[in-house]
């Protein structure tokens, strides 16, 4: 199948294919059996700082490759691929969001002690914004950092936090002035270890379940002013920057996704019998087919235009949130179908598609759900 789309260029390409050959190697084969053990191994994190995975649109002095955000884009699509989408999310939460932030506004100290381990895989990052009474709503969140001399004293809890159990350090959305509504927000790293910090349970989920999802807990957590990422009451300006690259990855993620999907179900009409003559020798099944590959090469194009345009250092906020909402649902919709055409073997664990099918529901929740998206669009219509 055709790639790039005038997105990507021969050296992209190039990369992609040495993603693949990892991804098939070392991830895939060992997708279905962390995912029972609901953990992938922490040195996974290692080997793509190794890889230089991890810090490909960080400078080289702080681990980096300084590549930039179409390597990045490539590599989230590859993962799309892995066969886990817990994997996925675990690895891509490391480069994306956690360490996102700490790229954009740590000082050259900050970056030192929390971004260059990251980067080579040593430190797990964890975003923690979701609370159990404000998710998409970033406004609305409770917990809050009252400044004490050189600490701030952080109270509150987090809830769905991605890699939150294994995390190092955890970069905070706090409430610095809860009288100024979103105009109050900071962002705070928080290490593992600060007294009053606990983390609460591992969470059990419908799919993902190779990544670890966590409530985090804060009782007058005592974190050195230092920890501050950028100016006090920055934080939801900060926090909306990094939505804008983490929307466009789940896009790119279930793109990734939906080609694993339809390779994988394009071999099996090509030989499963009914009938006597193969599935794909069916009209309604060749139908179905065009359909599906017509409904991600719409949700591919569309991601990849809102990739382009943030890559041209436009704020594209509806183009990324059209592509988020577009190639999620889209993604389930794939995911549904291929079940289907598989048919009480697609129900069967021991298939993955079932687990593409788990994992793809989160698409139109994670990162701003679909609702919320087509929210920021009207507002761009001036409603």
């Amino acid at each position: 199948m055709l790639h790039g789309h005038g997105v990507f260029l021969e050296e992209h390409e190039a990369f992609r294919r040495t993603v693949r050959a990892v991804v098939d190697k070392e991830l895939r084969p060992f997708a279905a059996e962390w995912e029972d053990r609901e953990e992938f191994p922490r040195e996974i994190f290692r080997r793509f700082g190794e890889l230089g995975f991890l810090g490909l649109k960080y400078p080289e002095a702080f681990g980096g490759t300084a590549a930039g955000e179409l390597y990045e884009a490539v590599l989230l699509e590859e993962l799309g691929r892995c066969g886990s989408g817990g994997v996925a999310a675990g690895l891509a939460a490391q480069f994306t969001i956690s360490t996102g932030p700490l790229h954009l506004f740590g000082t050259e100290a900050q970056k030192q002690r929390w971004l260059a381990p990251a980067t080579r895989g040593e430190k797990i990052g964890a975003l923690g914004i979701s609370e159990p009474d404000a998710g998409s709503d970033v406004a609305g969140l409770r917990t809050t950092a009252r400044r004490e001399g050189d600490h701030y004293v952080v109270n509150g809890s987090k809830t769905y936090i991605t890699n939150g159990v294994r995390a190092d350090f955890v970069v905070l959305a706090v409430k610095t002035d809860p009288t100024r509504g979103h105009k109050g927000l900071s962002m705070l790293v928080v290490e593992r270890g600060t007294p009053g910090f606990s983390v609460g349970r591992k969470l059990q989920k419908v799919g993902w379940r190779a990544s670890d999802t966590a409530e985090l807990f804060f009782e007058d957590c005592r974190v050195p002013a230092e920890n501050l990422l950028g100016v006090e009451g920055q934080g939801f300006s900060q926090i909306m920057g990094n939505f804008q690259w983490e929307r466009l990855s789940l896009a790119l993620g279930a793109v990734g996704a939906m080609d694993d999907m339809l390779e994988t179900v394009l071999e099996h009409v090509k030989s499963r019998r009914a009938f006597g003559q193969t599935l794909g020798q069916f009209q309604v099944i060749r139908h179905k087919l065009a359909d599906l590959y017509t409904a991600r090469e719409c949700a591919r194009q569309l991601t990849y235009h809102a990739l382009r345009l943030h890559v041209a250092g436009e704020y594209a906020v509806a183009q990324t949130s059209m592509a988020k909402k577009v190639a999620t649902e889209t993604c389930c919709r794939v995911a549904d179908e291929c079940l289907q055409l598989h048919g009480g073997a697609g129900y069967m664990m021991e298939y993955d598609i079932q687990r593409h099918w788990r994992d793809a529901r989160l698409g139109p929740i994670g990162g701003g759900t679909s609702e919320v998206m087509n929210e920021i669009i009207a507002k761009q219509l001036g409603l």
